[in-house]
């Protein structure tokens, strides 16, 4: 695998492309695909379970809109397109440090019309 490896995130009517960079915990992700869930909403983040278990790589609280990310204790994919409760203003902040995996290339702001328990996919592009 190169670099970076391109995927398609569908959730709801949403449809994005996206890039997951060339990080550990990416790779792992990229390996799990193609995945299917629920979304989880948490203020402007989706947020739901994955067939990864792997620890802290770089990790980060405040992530930039667009960006992608695994939260370890959760085993969690995450979508950040917003604040979230744990935000002090504007930018998204995650419930404790996630693995910056990716960034969704587009305006990520679309995935708000995405609602609890809609269906998400992952795949490679």
């Amino acid at each position: 695998m190169g670099t970076s490896t391109q995927i398609r995130i569908t959730a709801g009517q949403v449809s994005l492309a996206a890039t997951l960079n060339d990080s550990e915990t990416a790779r792992q992700v990229a390996r799990a695909l193609p995945i299917e869930a629920r979304a989880n909403r948490w203020g402007d983040e989706i947020y739901f379970t994955i067939a990864v278990a792997t620890g802290e790589e770089n990790p980060q609280e405040v992530v930039a809109v667009g960006d992608l990310a695994y939260w370890p204790p959760g085993r969690a994919f995450c979508i950040f397109f917003g604040p979230t409760p744990a935000s002090a203003g504007d930018e998204p902040r995650a419930a404790s440090p996630v693995n910056v995996v990716g960034r969704v290339a587009g305006d990520a702001a679309q995935f708000r019309q995405v609602r609890d328990g809609e269906p998400v996919k992952i795949e490679l592009a």
